[in-house]
C-alpha cells in the first residue's frame, strides 16, 4: 500500500471556497483529485496532510452525487487541503 502526503493543491478556481480540487501534490508526485479518489476507494493507497505537525488522514465524501476529498475532522479550524499551497 502506498502512502501519500499531500502537500499543495490545485482547483478550478484558487479564491472560491466552494470550487473543486482537481489537482493534489507533494514532494515529486501529482494526482487527479479522480485518481486519488479511485485509490482511497479501492483501499489501495492512502493520502494524508501534515497540520501542525500531526498528521490528518484524507477521506472521500459525496455531495449531491458527486465524490470530493476531504481531510479527517481535527482540531485546525482552517480547511486542511484548501489552506495549502498553489501546486507548480
Amino acid at each position: 500500500m502506498a502512502d501519500w502526503q499531500i502537500t499543495c493543491i490545485n482547483k478550478t478556481d484558487r479564491t472560491s471556497p466552494h470550487e473543486r480540487i482537481r489537482r493534489v501534490g507533494g514532494a515529486g508526485w501529482r494526482k487527479s483529485a479522480d485518481e486519488v479518489i479511485r485509490l482511497i476507494n479501492a483501499g489501495t493507497d492512502t493520502f494524508w496532510v501534515s497540520v501542525n505537525g500531526k498528521r490528518t488522514e484524507v477521506d472521500v465524501a459525496r455531495h449531491n452525487g458527486h465524490d470530493y476529498i476531504k481531510t479527517r475532522p481535527d482540531d485546525y479550524r482552517q480547511n486542511n487541503l484548501l489552506s495549502l499551497t498553489e501546486c507548480t
